[in-house]
């Protein structure tokens, strides 16, 4: 049995971790209202987040086998086009329509819009066979329908246009972390450590998004004074500088996220990321000036109620059912979602992982 002092690291170790992928989280959400205040090319933001981050996956993934002295999984052209091109196009789209909706709203505004996504994720949870149905589904559902209709009620700062791109992103990313979810337990693939799953993703996201942004922002961006027809070299600096540092908070969300289920679980995720929600807000109405009303306030508190209980759902039936077929079959389920190349499955930071929780991919 552990002693009290070993609990009181594991809480300190996992304070830590919540408070690094905060940073993250919280700080990439207003850097891209803030770029985009000035720079209103959002899709050219993502293109080159995405190239920055397959370069540091490609890099780690180089200092992993150089460690582990082995060479990491490499798909083949046929896997790699038929079964994870759905996914990188589905992310591509959710990262992009989310960017680009900072153009028109307000980061309170998208925080609230962008929870409705654990609605789609139910829906094709169900859809896949991933989730199990049951009557209390339909209360979450209900709640968090109910708090962003509440939210967005006369909400003097909403934008039809910007709120209709974050809800289309909310549906493509129910799309995409069910993809994710099944692309990364099928063993075959090999692609259950996040690294090697970003190193193949991110290619087909770039070429996926690309066309859309010749379309919408390709002449422009050819004619903008920041860039390709810049006079001065100290503008181009500054852009690209900014632009560079949106990649590494991009890169350092991704790992956050992933290295705090990996030491301690999904559950311990799911809740930081009721909190972040709320911190966001709160930071949305004192630095940008986003204005909230108390009926806007009590929709957000009904929504977060039906997330919070989703998440006691999950907890509760993973605790008291028996594994499903697919938990028998896809054993790559108990696996870490971090693993050292070299320790053949055996996780370094196991004993940090509730074992009877069921490890999952979770957005927020």
């Amino acid at each position: 049995m552990a002693c009290p002092v070993q609990f009181f690291c594991r809480g300190l170790r996992a304070l830590g971790l919540v408070l690094f992928y905060y940073v993250f989280s919280i700080g990439i959400t207003f850097y891209n209202k803030w770029l985009m205040k000035g720079f209103r090319y959002p899709l050219f933001m993502t293109l080159v987040h995405l190239a920055i981050n397959f370069c540091l996956a490609a890099l780690t993934r180089r200092a992993m086998q150089c460690w582990a002295g082995k060479p990491r999984i490499l798909l083949s052209w046929k896997d790699y086009l038929r079964k994870v091109f759905p996914t990188a196009l589905a992310t591509a789209l959710d990262i992009g329509l989310s960017n680009w909706s900072f153009l028109f709203i307000t980061i309170s505004l998208y925080t609230m819009t962008k929870s409705s996504s654990v609605l789609f994720i139910l829906f094709f949870s169900l859809v896949f066979k991933l989730e199990e149905p049951n009557p209390f589904l339909i209360l979450v559902v209900l709640l968090i329908a109910s708090g962003l209709f509440m939210f967005t009620f006369e909400s003097t700062q909403f934008n039809l246009e910007g709120f209709t791109m974050v809800l289309l992103a909310s549906f493509i990313g129910g799309i995409r972390w069910t993809l994710t979810q099944v692309l990364m337990q099928k063993a075959e693939l090999g692609l259950q450590n996040p690294i090697d799953a970003l190193y193949h993703l991110l290619p087909l996201m770039f070429v996926g998004l690309f066309p859309l942004f010749l379309y919408n922002e390709g002449l422009s961006l050819s004619n903008s004074e920041k860039l390709f027809r810049a006079t001065e070299l100290s503008p181009v600096l500054y852009t690209l500088l900014t632009l560079t540092a949106g990649g590494l908070l991009a890169f350092g969300l991704c790992f956050s996220e992933f290295l705090l289920v990996s030491r301690t679980s999904s559950l311990t995720l799911s809740i930081a990321g009721i909190f972040k929600e709320v911190c966001t807000l709160i930071l949305a109405a004192a630095v940008m000036g986003d204005r909230m009303s108390v009926f806007n306030w009590l929709g957000f508190s009904v929504c977060l109620s039906g997330i919070s209980l989703h998440v006691g759902l999950k907890v509760y039936y993973s605790k008291n059912k028996s594994p499903s077929l697919r938990q028998l079959k896809s054993t790559e389920l108990e696996f870490p979602l971090l693993r050292h190349a070299g320790d053949d499955g055996r996780d370094s930071a196991a004993e940090y992982n509730d074992e009877d929780e069921e490890q999952e991919i979770t957005l927020h």
